[in-house]
């Protein structure tokens, strides 16, 4: 397991243009589990990017890969991030995996997700991104909502209704992706943009929370009213007391205090993201990405 950045409490980030500043505070915790011999997550905590990843390849080469993107995003320095710096942080992250996988039959990579803080339109915004099954949700007004579509197997079934979602960790391909960062494919992240605004949660985390905690005690825990750091602690704390079949990684990011919204939250729309320069205002709302593999 790799880990980059620190925890941050009540972080005021001035915002040019705006007489308000932006005020976050942040952890993270990681577990091995109670099945696995090693931690093959990394995450990355900071400004101004937020982000966990999920290896694939053994044990040595899964952190390594895991590691090699979070190391890259780290580099992300400043305040804010760009979509463009971004994006290329994922193609050289993508080689340096590819580099790894030499020697290695079943191949190498691994998921990343997250959220990068930029403040390129009327107030900061998180730009959330994702390749693989891991998920970033957004907590606002008592309400949770997955950010991301994982990208695999079982939710292609599900949106196809062919199973239906309480079915999709018991099937027998639930750890099949089809979307993943390395294994010499070209890196297609999913880029929503989430408006920060204040008393607004960001979970962001590996499938070792999601295959054991259910959306509806997620939610509990982040309404819970509890810092960050004990956030995510007690988060990690109820994947293992389910079962801690596989690595737990998870990331609170609080929005303590944001610039009002020059327009109404409700009145978000939603609207399809795929690879474009400029990623729209989702308001955490879902989006279909392509199929991928």
């Amino acid at each position: 397991m790799t880990r980059f950045g620190d925890d941050g409490v009540d972080v005021h980030v001035p915002l040019p243009g705006h007489e308000q500043e932006l005020v976050l505070s942040w952890a993270a915790r990681t577990d091995i589990g109670h099945r696995r011999s090693a931690n093959e997550d990394s995450v990355l905590v900071g400004l101004p990017v937020f982000a966990v990843a999920d290896g694939m390849g053994g044990h040595a080469a899964g952190d390594r890969a895991s590691a090699a993107v979070a190391e890259r995003l780290s580099h992300e320095s400043g305040p804010f991030a760009e979509l463009a710096a971004l994006e290329q942080a994922f193609v050289d992250a993508g080689t340096a995996i590819d580099a790894l996988a030499e020697g290695i039959p079943i191949g190498v990579g691994t998921t990343i997700t997250g959220a990068a803080l930029v403040n390129d339109g009327p107030t900061p915004s998180f730009l959330v991104f994702n390749i693989g099954d891991s998920r970033v949700y957004r907590f606002e007004r008592n309400e949770l909502a997955q950010v991301t579509i994982d990208h695999s197997v079982v939710q292609e079934l599900v949106d196809a209704g062919v199973i239906a979602p309480e079915m999709a960790d018991s099937h027998p391909e639930s750890n099949v992706i089809t979307r993943a960062l390395g294994f010499h494919d070209e890196p297609l992240p999913d880029i929503w943009r989430v408006p920060a605004r204040t008393g607004m949660r960001l979970l962001i985390c590996s499938d070792g929370l999601t295959k054991e905690v259910g959306d509806d005690r997620l939610r509990l825990h982040l309404a819970s009213g509890m810092p960050a750091a004990e956030t995510a602690s007690a988060l990690v704390d109820a994947a293992l007391a389910a079962g801690g079949r596989d690595n737990v990684t998870v990331i609170v990011v609080d929005v303590l205090e944001a610039p009002p919204s020059p327009r109404d939250p409700k009145h978000d729309t939603q609207e399809t993201q795929e690879h474009t320069p400029t990623a729209p205002d989702l308001g955490g709302a879902r989006n279909r990405p392509p199929s991928g593999g």
